[in-house]
This record gives structure tokens, sequence and C-alpha cells, in this order.
């Protein structure tokens, strides 16, 4: 399953889940844990290989600049 198609399902399992009171049938809560696996294991290989931002270098506000030359 390709990864938009899991995102949009979850999208639509979490709609139904507000329709019907914040609760799932057996059917689709089987099917919201195994999309909630694929999701993770697709997040997991992006931090394991590097692939998620870091975020830029902040600075400490004591810690002077370096000049520019």
């Amino acid at each position: 399953m390709r990864p938009p198609e899991v995102i949009k399902q979850l999208a639509e399992l979490r709609e139904a889940w507000k329709r019907q009171s914040f609760t799932y049938t057996n059917e689709q809560q089987a099917q919201y844990d195994k999309l909630i696996k694929l999701r993770r294991e697709r997040v997991k290989y992006f931090h394991d290989n590097g692939l998620v931002s870091k975020g830029g270098k902040k600075l400490d506000k004591d810690t002077p600049t370096p000049p520019n030359p």
C-alpha cells in the first residue's frame, strides 16, 4: 500500500470514529492497527536512514557570535 493511501485511509477512519461516538468496530480497529503499523514502519525507515530534518543549529544567547570576515 502506498504511503498516501495509508494516510487517506487513516483520515477516513478518524472521521468514522468521530461519527460513531469515538469508538471503532472490531473490523475498523483491526484496520486502524494495521495502518498505524505501516505508518510507523515508514517513519522509522526515514529516521534510520537520516531522511528527517533535525532543524537548524540553535545558538545560545550567552555564546558570542563569531565575527564575519
